[in-house]
């Protein structure tokens, strides 16, 4: 019998919970035999999300096992990690043996701080799209964006979409819409605004006030990333 998929999705300090547990509901809808899921962090101690739910880490980076899935989930806390030496670290080298190394929401501009989004499509956050050009990824406007073996989701509610594609390149299609017909995943908005493009003017006028410090941070963080990952190697 073949050994369960071994999926790790890191939480980290102001992780945007539902950037990850969209997706975690999804994998723990495996059977025990199909997969087994990690929630990965530098220790086990509890990790304050960006709202008030606390999070309990399951491996720690010394004890992960080598994954056969990594995802990188977003939220105000990706600012940090993009410089993180360690997190980087601990991506780079388990994407050296995944079968699929993927992010959601901003967690794909710490795949791109990693140096893994070199020349692939990726997607991310409407509000971040242009802070995947300094990593070399080509920012692509989807729900979620397949190119080989990388796969990001766009915005925060991506990850359940972007969780039903990978498990069904996985396992296969029929398990992915068995899952999905048990979370009831039939989104239907009450309103049109989870766009940009459809969001009304004064909605998104509101909400690019309200991030507008928040984007001015991350753009600098990125700006040191990215400066950092193009160093040319010393000696």
């Amino acid at each position: 019998m073949a050994e369960p998929l071994q999926i790790g999705l890191l939480i980290f300090p102001k992780v945007t919970q539902l950037d990850f547990t969209g997706p975690l509901q999804v994998f723990s809808s495996l059977p025990a035999h199909l997969a087994k899921v990690h929630l990965v962090w530098k220790s086990i101690e509890p990790v304050a999300s960006d709202g008030p739910l606390v999070l309990t880490p399951t491996a720690t980076f010394a004890d992960c096992p080598q994954l056969d899935v990594i995802c990188v989930p977003g939220g105000i806390g990706t600012d940090d990690l993009v410089n993180d030496e360690e997190v980087l670290d601990f991506i780079r080298a388990q994407a050296e043996r995944a079968q699929y190394v993927t992010s959601v929401c901003t967690g794909s501009l710490v795949l791109g701080a990693a140096g893994l989004l070199k020349g692939y499509r990726a997607a991310t956050h409407w509000s971040a799209m242009d802070h995947l050009v300094p990593f070399g990824a080509i920012p692509t406007k989807t729900r979620v964006c397949v190119d080989r073996n990388r796969i990001t989701g766009g915005g925060v509610t991506a990850g359940i979409d972007f969780a039903l594609t990978l498990v069904s390149m996985l396992v296969d299609r029929t398990i992915a819409e068995a899952v999905q017909l048990r979370l009831e995943y039939n989104p239907a908005p009450p309103f049109q605004s989870g766009s940009p493009d459809s969001a009304p003017p004064e909605v998104l006028a509101l909400i690019e006030s309200r991030m507008a410090p928040f984007r001015q941070r991350r753009a600098e963080a990125v700006v040191r990333a990215a400066a950092r990952l193009n160093e040319p190697a010393s000696g």
